[in-house]
């Protein structure tokens, strides 16, 4: 198989090789339900909104905290901002397996007995500093352990992050016709986008 480095030939790079790639980038190991969701589940847009299909509003709520946290907003659009808790539900309700399903809707509730516990409330009316704080503990004691919902919780926000239309467009810069190739052109021209920051 060839690295994400290699190319594999001369067509564009299919949304599969992207998610593999971007997973290979990211340290991110995809469950097989999670890889088949990215490839056929599209969240709505963020300001569309749809109902929900797996989740109860405060499990939404939750969900929605959790992966802001993990990809907060910065100068980049955050995690809620390109619709991925959305993305999270559509999973949890069409792409994720029964076991799945039953880790992560436990796993929310754990993560919210964990908060309630050390800090007093539910995950999603903590401050950002606390709900670190609990994710961290939940990453922690999910180490060297396979399928956990800390596991599943941060592939899904990843994947649906980085498959997402806004990122695609204006965070990674994915051109699906690219021009022709012009080696060393100077970033004031290309848009003064540096790729590695």
């Amino acid at each position: 198989m060839p690295t994400p480095t290699e190319p594999t030939d001369d067509r564009l790079l299919s949304r599969r090789e992207a998610i593999r790639r971007a997973a290979f980038f990211l340290g991110v190991a995809l469950t097989p339900s999670l890889l088949a969701g990215g490839l056929r589940a599209q969240a709505p847009a963020p300001g569309e909104r749809a109902g929900l299909r797996a989740l109860t509003a405060e499990q939404m709520e939750t969900v929605t905290a959790a992966a802001d946290r993990i990809l907060p907003r910065t100068d980049t659009p955050g995690a809620s901002d390109v619709g991925v808790p959305a993305y999270i539900d559509l999973m949890l309700s069409e792409y994720m397996s029964p076991d799945e399903s039953r880790v992560f809707v436990a796993g929310l509730a754990q993560l919210d007995a964990m908060s309630r516990a050390a800090h007093g409330s539910s995950f999603a009316r903590l401050p950002p500093d606390r709900q670190d704080v609990v994710l961290r503990a939940l990453a922690v004691a999910s180490q060297n352990q396979t399928g956990t919902f800390f596991h599943l919780l941060r592939e899904a926000t990843i994947v649906g992050y980085f498959t997402s239309e806004t990122v695609g467009k204006n965070v990674l810069h994915y051109d699906p016709v690219p021009g022709r190739f012009d080696p060393c052109v100077p970033i004031a021209e290309v848009g003064n986008v540096n790729w590695t920051r």
